[in-house]
């Protein structure tokens, strides 16, 4: 990206239980949740190929964490994107829980 380019935006689209990231005005990635208990359970991050190597996965990771944080629920890193985030990322580590049997059953039941 130049310096001209608009800083890439990112969108909690709640309908679609999914944070979006658009690029100069093209959807570029999403990242899908589902909510349970107090937990937004990340289960999916996906970013287009055409944008590539550009850093937007971190980008929308971020942002979608910070919005979990700020809406005082909990992370749960089912998606393995998200989970490898989070171990770089240890600022995150007192609003996460751990991925267990239980929610994998729900999560696979929910999406059924």
């Amino acid at each position: 990206m130049s310096q001209d380019s608009p800083a890439p935006v990112v969108e909690r689209v709640d309908a679609r239980h999914r944070y979006t990231i658009q690029v100069d005005g093209e959807p570029a990635g999403f990242t899908v949740y589902r909510d349970r208990d107090g937990q937004r359970v990340f289960y999916h991050t996906e970013i287009d190929d055409a944008f590539a190597g550009r850093g937007l996965a971190s980008i929308l990771v971020t942002a979608a964490l910070n919005d979990v944080r700020d809406s005082g629920m909990r992370i749960v890193p089912v998606c393995p994107y998200v989970a490898k985030y989070l171990k770089k990322h240890d600022e995150f580590s007192d609003i996460t829980d751990p991925v267990t049997p239980e929610v994998l059953q729900w999560l696979q039941g929910d999406r059924a």
